[in-house]
């Protein structure tokens, strides 16, 4: 797999060992490789130590991989950049800033200008249903309308790739199942780019249009699925999809090989 001369995201043949203070080494990620077009939605799933937040942070371009590389539309990923969104299991928004700020922070960092940047913020606060709560400071929000706010804010930096860290995972069963409804209508509407990292089986099948597991001790991709049900999504109630045979035959499928992922660490650690 090449990265040159390509559209969307490739990760190439990367590897990556930690060396630890005392000697020794963690080997994180071995000779993973991903073809990503513009507009696909992908999810990770894996046991804990399986290398998915180290993949999505060689991705952002917060670490540097010890062997292969990352390209995004033929370029390759040398550091952070605007190009590549990121949100957070907490929002990490400024606190002591209202909403529209939040949103509108990265424009007004690029010297974008203000009327332009007012009309988007005004647009992307309505897609993410948070029209009325614009002057609000952030701190009165729930859990679930600042994950709002995060999105709307990664969006206003018009990034190519949106990468996502259990962003749903600290907010209550419905709420998550509302904002899932969220990422899908983003997805659709925007047709950007999304990497997304998750402990829920449910969540990985229900949003993921490609869905990658994988396994540890080193972290690989195990196995590949191309679902339906994203697609699904932007139409049929959440409810009816996961009630569904396919939908329930994959997820029984998809927990049994992490459970016994998750026997085979455990065993070893007890030798």
């Amino acid at each position: 797999m090449t990265g040159a001369n390509h559209n969307g995201l490739v990760v190439d043949d990367v590897s990556m060992v930690f060396t630890l203070p005392g000697g020794g080494s963690v080997h994180a990620l071995n000779n993973v490789s991903l073809d990503l077009k513009s507009g696909e939605l992908l999810s990770v799933l894996g046991p804990s130590g399986c290398g998915k937040t180290t993949l999505l942070n060689i991705i952002a371009g917060f670490l540097a991989p010890t062997v292969g590389a990352v390209f995004l539309n033929g370029n390759q990923v040398v550091g952070p950049d605007a190009e590549r969104g990121i949100v957070f299991q907490q929002g990490a928004l400024f606190e002591w800033l209202n909403v529209r700020k939040n949103i509108s922070f990265g424009p007004r960092m690029a010297g974008k200008p203000a009327k332009e940047t007012n009309e988007k913020v005004d647009h992307l606060l309505n897609i993410v249903g948070l029209g009325d709560f614009g002057d609000k400071p952030v701190y009165q929000l729930s859990g679930g309308m600042q994950q709002r706010v995060a999105l709307a804010r990664c969006l206003a930096n018009e990034p190519d790739v949106i990468l996502m860290d259990e962003p749903l995972g600290a907010l209550d069963a419905l709420t998550r199942e509302k904002m899932q409804g969220l990422v899908l209508k983003l997805w659709k509407e925007t047709g950007k780019t999304i990497v997304l990292i998750t402990h829920s089986v449910e969540e990985a099948l229900f949003l993921g249009e490609r869905l990658i597991v994988m396994a540890p001790r080193p972290g690989r991709i195990h196995k590949e699925y191309n679902l339906p049900f994203a697609e699904q999504g932007l139409t049929q109630s959440p409810r009816d999809i996961k009630a569904s045979a396919e939908f329930i035959e994959k997820r029984e499928e998809i927990l049994s090989m992490i459970w016994e992922m998750e026997e085979e660490i455990m065993g070893g650690m007890d030798k």
